[in-house]
């Protein structure tokens, strides 16, 4: 078979099939580098969206008792409101102490 490429083919022609296939196994090549690159990155995006899941579900459970916000706020306004009230009388009494 070789006998019939040679008779048919110039040097020339034989020369570009050659450069033809080399080209094609670089193609081939790249490819599968370019694959590879691809199938790296996914996972590594498949990973970090993982993290990101388990950090919005961590911060989920974090604010399920958000309802207690209001009282706690209230709260803190009713020690707020003491402690001045407090503040206000031994201002006054601390005023007719020292004299």
């Amino acid at each position: 078979m070789d006998v019939l490429l040679t008779g048919m083919l110039t040097d020339t022609e034989r020369s570009l099939w050659w450069g033809a296939v080399i080209g094609g196994f670089v193609v081939v090549l790249a490819v599968a580098a370019l694959l590879t690159i691809l199938v790296m990155e996914v996972r590594t995006i498949e990973e970090r969206v993982v993290k990101v899941k388990a950090t919005l579900q961590q911060a989920k459970a974090n604010t399920d008792d958000t309802a207690l916000i209001g009282t706690t706020a209230k709260g803190v306004e009713a020690v707020l409101a003491e402690g001045l009230e407090h503040h206000l009388f031994l201002g006054r009494v601390l005023g007719k102490v020292r004299s």
